[in-house]
């Protein structure tokens, strides 16, 4: 488009000034597509500041445009349970470049006990499940995590990430669910939680009530805060353990077009599939859950996020996950298997979730985990566990809508 403006106005000034006014039309509706983009940048690369593995990311936009990723920076092993950290990184030009690292949590009262290693456990903190929630009627961070998978806190950041609050324990919050399940497992997330128009706040939960420190068995629920964060309330129970539901766990909220609230989980089930549920609330009246049929379930963590399209056709949900599943040698589903975590790729629904399509390939080999954002200008984020490191991918919808890969 510029070669073409620059070469009329060697011929044509007036030509030239027909043309670019047409150009800038042309972009401002959305007629004039732009160039596919897929770009990768690591975040958090596994022995940065002598950290072991980094894992479970989560990513926000803030309402002034700035990144925030964060993760779980494990610092001596690769266990969900040991000495780790929560680690963020800022990026003020839309995740191309990032800021040093940061500990943000815990910087409360020390907890230790690993009831998972009998020598050296005593004397280890687990700082587990980070969740970030982006207030656009504040311009606030709300940012929750877990500690040794026992107790919650809550912190605030007021200046786009920079500075936190001190943790405030909201442990309290998840009694309620004792009275269906006597938890003693409790997590939020992973990833990042929502915003309603009503401006309630929405966070994902699992807890499992099985021995002290194990994963399973498990069941879903929702957290939610009517006042900017302040006080946290328990919601009702979204997929609970039961029936062809077989331990539910890590799941991610998202906001449709039709205004509900979407609940995509995570499960050790026959079918292979996500389980996918809706509320119009996010507390309450949530529909009967059911296995998607394309939204294929190694048993990993995957992410899902309502986009504008800036081409002006509409709410847009997209949808990450390692697009695999455990088959047996006759290439047939292993029910309930775990599947490689590999072949992170991204799907389009155009129909509030109902369907699913455009399934594109972001990273081929290892990757497990992800979280999704949107820049102001449109660009989606991913980021992701890859092989030993975690990478931000920034990509279009250009990119995302066009050829789909291979099943």
């Amino acid at each position: 488009m510029l070669d073409l403006v620059c070469d009329a106005k060697k011929r044509n000034p007036v030509r030239a000034l027909f043309i670019s006014f047409t150009c800038l039309m042309l972009l401002s509706s959305g007629s004039l597509a732009a160039d596919p983009l897929l770009e990768k940048v690591e975040v958090f690369p596994a022995g940065l500041h002598g950290v072991t593995l980094y894992r479970i990311p989560g990513i926000v936009v803030t309402t002034k445009g700035t990144v925030l990723a964060y993760c779980e920076a494990r610092r001596d092993s690769r266990a969900d349970w040991g000495e780790i950290e929560v680690h963020m990184r800022r990026s003020m030009d839309g995740g191309r470049t990032w800021l040093p690292v940061q500990h943000v949590a815990h910087h409360g009262r020390r907890m230790e006990g690993n009831p998972r290693k009998k020598e050296g456990g005593e004397r280890e903190q687990t700082v587990n499940n980070p969740v970030a929630i982006v207030d656009h009627q504040t311009g606030a961070i709300e940012f929750l995590y877990c500690l040794n998978y026992a107790r919650c806190f809550s912190i605030r950041s007021e200046d786009d990430g920079v500075t936190w609050s001190e943790p405030i324990e909201i442990t309290s919050t998840f009694e309620p669910f004792r009275e269906t399940y006597p938890w003693k497992v409790i997590a939020t997330g992973p990833g990042h939680g929502v915003q309603m128009v009503s401006g309630r706040l929405l966070v994902p939960v699992w807890l499992a009530y099985g021995k002290v420190g194990d994963h399973s068995p498990s069941f879903c629920g929702t957290i939610y805060s009517d006042d900017h964060g302040k006080t946290w309330t328990a919601g009702a129970i979204t997929v609970p353990n039961e029936g062809e539901f077989h331990h539910p766990n890590e799941s991610m909220l998202t906001v449709n077009g039709e205004g509900r609230v979407m609940m995509i989980t995570r499960s050790v089930s026959k079918p292979n599939r996500k389980i996918i549920t809706t509320s119009p609330t996010g507390i309450g009246s949530w529909g009967t859950p059911k296995f998607h049929p394309q939204l294929l379930e190694p048993i990993c963590m995957a992410s899902i996020l309502s986009v504008r399209d800036p081409a002006g056709s509409g709410d847009l949900l997209v949808f990450t996950n390692p697009h695999q599943v455990a088959l047996d040698k006759v290439g047939a589903e292993v029910p309930a298997g775990r599947g490689k975590r590999r072949n992170l790729s991204i799907k389009l629904s155009r129909d509030h979730g109902m369907n699913w399509d455009n399934s594109r390939v972001i990273e081929v080999g290892p990757s497990a985990y992800s979280d999704l954002a949107q820049l102001p200008d449109g660009t989606i984020l991913c980021l992701y566990e890859g092989d030993q490191t975690i990478t931000c991918a920034r990509m279009n919808l250009d990119w995302i809508t066009g050829e789909a890969d291979g099943e």
